[in-house]
């Protein structure tokens, strides 16, 4: 089931989206604002963004704009009322993919994100390629120069998570907070003894590198 993340003030818009997403078969997570939004990603593995201009602190240009630091191929589309040609042609410079002018049409909107997902090849497979590594979440595997990896469960989705924000710091809590139970006694030191093994395991990677953030976390490097 594909994520979509929708960042819209309107709290009755929101819901209702969200609503409508999630009947269509995808599992929609609502924020109000791009703060709340930031946290979303962090936390998730987001397939698509739906998002509004118009928002009180960060607006959606400013946030597609950061998002795009982070990943340049998430879709991102536009829901907004919006509809004179500078603020569509700020959008599309800033590389966000579709654009929508409210009220939207669900219909036409359950179009378009499926045509997004579809050109992202996201719908096929969701991988992820740096050189001779490839990972795939869907079949939770990983090669390197057509080799499998053997990746614990834990390994995989912490690597993924790196990897799909390449030169975003995560710190040890962050990690802690979504790859391990809530409830758990272990320390945050435990990240740096996962962090070891997968450097142990990617040796002989030459495409990217996981680097220690001293006095924060870790973070991938792309070569």
């Amino acid at each position: 089931m594909f994520k979509i993340l929708v960042v819209e003030d309107d709290k009755d818009l929101n819901r209702t989206v969200c609503s409508f997403l999630n009947y269509s078969g995808y599992e929609a997570i609502g924020c109000l604002n791009a703060n709340d939004a930031n946290d979303a990603l962090t936390d998730n593995i987001i397939d698509l963004i739906v998002s509004d201009i118009m928002m009180p602190g960060v607006n959606g240009f400013e946030f597609a704009e950061n998002v795009r630091e982070l990943n340049e191929d998430i879709p991102i589309l536009f829901m907004t009322v919006k509809d004179d040609i500078a603020s569509k042609k700020r959008g599309f410079r800033i590389s966000v993919d579709d654009y929508m002018v409210k009220p939207v049409d669900f219909d036409e909107l359950f179009l378009r994100i499926g045509a997004l997902l579809r050109r992202a090849k996201i719908v096929s497979n969701r991988k992820l390629e740096i050189g001779k590594f490839i990972m795939d979440a869907d079949e939770h595997t990983a090669y390197l120069n057509r080799e499998e990896i053997s990746l614990t469960n834990r390994e995989f989705s912490i690597l993924y998570k790196l990897l799909s924000y390449p030169k975003k710091t995560f710190t040890r809590m962050q990690l802690m907070d979504e790859f391990w139970d809530a409830d758990t006694n272990t320390a945050p030191r435990a990240v740096d003894v996962y962090m070891t093994k997968l450097r142990t395991k990617l040796s002989d990677c030459d495409d990217f590198e996981i680097v220690t953030v001293h006095g924060l976390g870790y973070k991938a490097v792309l070569k």
